[in-house]
């Protein structure tokens, strides 16, 4: 267990040391060439000095507290037996800062460095990178019906079907069921070559490239086969009654209002309902509402419905993601 101490310099700026008595794990914590302690540097406008088992944090109270909080939750993974890959980084500075509001989140700070948000599969192991991810995980497990709507890149269908083969591997549900509106954006589908089944799966391929994430091809293919695992558009639910299932919607934006009101009532005894999508990437006929905006408006403060609202900060792709969305996001704005 790292231990925090402050001390006054006679600089300026006031420094906290961060004693480490592992060597090793210090070594894995400072990262190749110290760059995990010059991601941390950057990210809350400090400098960072390593002296023996210590570190020493310089800067500005706020942030050097910030950063020694960052540090300590990453020594503490590598404690407990935790490697520490890129996002781990990214992940403590996110948790580290304060939230939106301006409160402190010490419990998500303390969740991620214990790791009780990890999602386990059978490929691999998922767990939040973002504040609003955690609470949308958290949402996934407690809630019967859940909303994550945001930008793309933010995780909000990886972590849905994460949690959906989670359940099912538990025995929680029986049968996962994804689907998504097969929306034309620019090209008919009566133009496309082959069978219905052809004409469709270009939809569905995210939610097949999810599911390859956390399951063997040869389990996920058997799974299919069953129908113990479905993937199929938003057409074919009309009429079927989903219980004891895992059911996720993705790019819900594109639903109209009857569509999403037709899909929501589907839900049945034992089942949990995740319904995702962006709000900026419509695709519907110019006068058409999205049945998604409705069902925010109508459900919103229902009980035992939860929404996640996603924001480019959020997205855990490539940092320019997040650059892109932010410019876009300003291009649509009034001059001041």
């Amino acid at each position: 267990m790292a231990n925090i101490a402050p001390t006054s310099p006679a600089s300026h700026q006031a420094e906290t040391r961060l004693t480490l008595p592992d060597n090793r794990l210090l070594v894995d914590l400072c990262g190749e060439y110290d760059r995990n302690l010059a991601q941390i540097e950057q990210a809350f406008g400090v400098q960072i000095l390593r002296r023996g088992n210590e570190l020493a944090i310089i800067g500005a109270d706020a942030e050097r507290q910030r950063a020694a909080e960052a540090l300590q939750a990453l020594y503490d993974r590598l404690e407990a037996g935790r490697s520490l890959e890129k996002g781990d980084i990214t992940a403590a500075i996110r948790f580290s800062g304060p939230s939106e509001e301006g409160a402190r989140s010490g419990d998500q700070l303390e969740m991620f460095r214990g790791g009780k948000t990890i999602i386990r599969t059978r490929k691999k192991s998922v767990e939040p990178r973002t504040r609003t991810q955690a609470e949308y995980v958290r949402n996934l497990f407690e809630k019967e019906l859940v909303f994550g709507i945001g930008p793309a890149g933010t995780g909000k269908t990886y972590l849905a079907v994460a949690v959906a083969v989670s359940m099912f591997l538990d025995g929680h549900v029986d049968r996962i069921l994804l689907s998504r509106p097969a929306v034309e954006a620019g090209e008919r589908l009566g133009f496309l070559p082959g069978d219905m089944k052809e004409k469709v799966d270009p939809y569905m391929q995210p939610l097949y490239d999810a599911l390859n994430d956390f399951l063997p091809v040869r389990q996920l293919e058997r799974l299919i086969e069953e129908k113990r695992i479905e993937i199929a558009p938003l057409a074919f639910m009309r009429g079927r009654t989903l219980s004891n299932a895992f059911v996720v919607l993705d790019e819900a934006q594109n639903t109209t209002t009857m569509q999403m009101k037709m899909f929501l009532t589907r839900l049945g005894e034992g089942s949990r309902m995740a319904i995702t999508g962006d709000m900026t990437q419509i695709d519907l006929p110019r006068g058409v509402l999205s049945g998604l905006i409705e069902a925010e408006r109508v459900l919103r403060g229902v009980e035992g419905i939860a929404f996640s609202r996603f924001t480019a900060r959020d997205v855990v792709r490539h940092p320019m993601v997040a650059r892109i969305i932010d410019a876009y996001e300003n291009a649509g704005k009034p001059d001041a």
